[in-house]
């Protein structure tokens, strides 16, 4: 039995996670669930965005599974899911994007990964204005060696350990010299440590043109946070978009899954919404604590759901409903 934290999340987030939930117990998965909360909905009740109880349930148990979270527009509260990943230290963010069965989309062979350093960059928060108008604003980005080495030595562990047969190290070193130089540097310094690992360094800007051109050039993408945050909702597009992807934050003593869509309140509580993302970060979760028999028989189940647009969502093209969908996947199983 697995103690795993479960943070539903606003909007549709009770929807997909109820969802989730019901095929792991279709499958067997003995897990049991601590629910905790965060967000709009922890802001509402209690003023708090991230409850000091939810921060201290993640450090006992050291692993989360947690739905979208909503985070004001231009005020506020700062985004939750960038302060767990700092307090928590989660530094490496993995999203893999693989065409999927069913699944509409402009590319039939996309199979990427993107490797995002989580914790540094441009999200760290320093920033102000520095005039008393607030018309002149500036923003500090950190990039330090130690960071540059967990991540992109994490993105040719993973490459040799699943097969994968290239790391290409994302940057903007012709200009931004100091802070992607040094992750470019750090990087081919530890390429040379994976002989069997192809290796290649990418422009940003010509990486983004690079992906909507020839995806499958691409295998394994690792790079700082900023540009990682864009690239890899742009891997996401390239395979039907945020609902059909997943996500793992993860460190060295914890780890939070997650969908990396919105809460999408407009159509909350109206059983339209699609699980698909959250259930394939949670089976990257089920992978990471050692299930990879009953991550593969999920999967295999959702391929085969996919493919059926009489029980697939409104967003699939199809004619189905949340609950629809998730019988379907527990029916596959």
């Amino acid at each position: 039995m697995h103690n795993i934290v479960l943070i539903s999340g606003d909007g549709i987030g009770s929807e997909i996670t109820d969802s989730v939930i019901r095929i792991f117990e279709g499958a067997g998965v003995k897990i049991n669930w601590i629910p905790a909360s965060a967000g709009m909905e922890a802001f509402n009740k209690d003023g708090n965005p991230l409850p000091d109880k939810t921060v201290e349930l993640i450090d006992t148990h050291k692993i989360a599974l947690k739905g979208p979270l909503a985070t004001p527009v231009g005020g506020g509260f700062r985004s939750i899911n960038v302060a767990l990943r700092q307090k928590f230290d989660l530094y490496c963010n993995m999203r893999p994007a693989k065409t999927l069965p069913g699944v509409p989309s402009r590319f039939g062979n996309v199979d990427l990964i993107t490797f995002r350093e989580n914790t540094q960059g441009m999200y760290i928060g320093k920033e102000k204005y520095i005039d008393n108008n607030k018309d002149h604003a500036e923003t500090i980005a950190i990039v330090t060696r130690e960071a540059s080495e967990r991540i992109i030595r994490s993105a040719f562990e993973y490459a040799r350990i699943h097969d994968r047969e290239k790391v290409t190290l994302v940057h903007k070193a012709n200009i931004l010299k100091f802070t992607t130089g040094l992750f470019l540097k750090v990087g081919q310094e530890i390429a040379e440590e994976y002989p069997d690992i192809l290796f290649n360094d990418m422009i940003v800007d010509n990486t983004a043109m690079q992906m909507v051109m020839r995806p499958e050039i691409f295998d394994i993408i690792v790079t700082t946070n900023l540009f990682g945050d864009i690239l890899s909702d742009l891997a996401s597009g390239l395979v039907g978009g945020l609902g059909v992807t997943g996500s793992a934050n993860t460190g060295k003593e914890h780890a939070i899954f997650e969908a990396v869509h919105g809460s999408a309140p407009d159509i909350a509580g109206e059983g339209k919404a699609n699980p698909t993302a959250l259930l394939l970060s949670a089976l990257m979760m089920l992978e990471h604590i050692g299930e990879d028999e009953l991550a593969d028989s999920i999967r295999k189940a959702l391929y085969k759901t996919l493919m059926n647009t009489d029980v697939t969502t409104g967003d699939l093209g199809g004619k189905g409903n949340t609950k629809i969908f998730t019988d379907a996947v527990i029916a596959n199983l």
